[in-house]
């Protein structure tokens, strides 16, 4: 039985600077695994509000500012803190964004 769990990357999210208005927009898809580590980049001209439910506020990222969250890298594959595998981060205008993107980076670990 091995007790090392592997570091995994899902694919890629993202949503453009054009995409990003006054309503709550998701930024790519839900995830599809309990996400330990999470990465967020707002590498646009503007401050963004984010959040985990589309609904409330949550936090917000200035322009070319990040939010990286270890919320369990260093706990069991059963046992730890977790972005629920289904979660989907969703962003709205704080500024009017006028050039860049919005980054989402999700890992997550499995039995090796």
């Amino acid at each position: 039985m091995s007790l090392s769990i592997r570091f995994v990357p899902e694919a890629l999210r993202s949503i453009a600077f054009g995409s990003i208005g006054a309503a709550y927009m998701g930024v790519g898809t839900a995830f599809d695994n309990p996400v330990r580590i999470l990465f967020i980049q707002n590498l646009t001209d503007a401050g963004l509000t984010f959040s985990f439910d589309g609904v409330n506020d949550h936090f917000v990222l200035p322009d070319n500012g990040f939010l990286l969250l270890d919320v369990s890298a260093n706990k069991t594959n059963e046992r730890g803190f977790f972005v629920a595998e289904g979660q989907r981060i969703y962003v709205k205008e704080l500024g009017t964004p006028t050039t860049g993107s919005v980054y989402l980076s999700a890992f997550y670990g499995t039995a090796s």
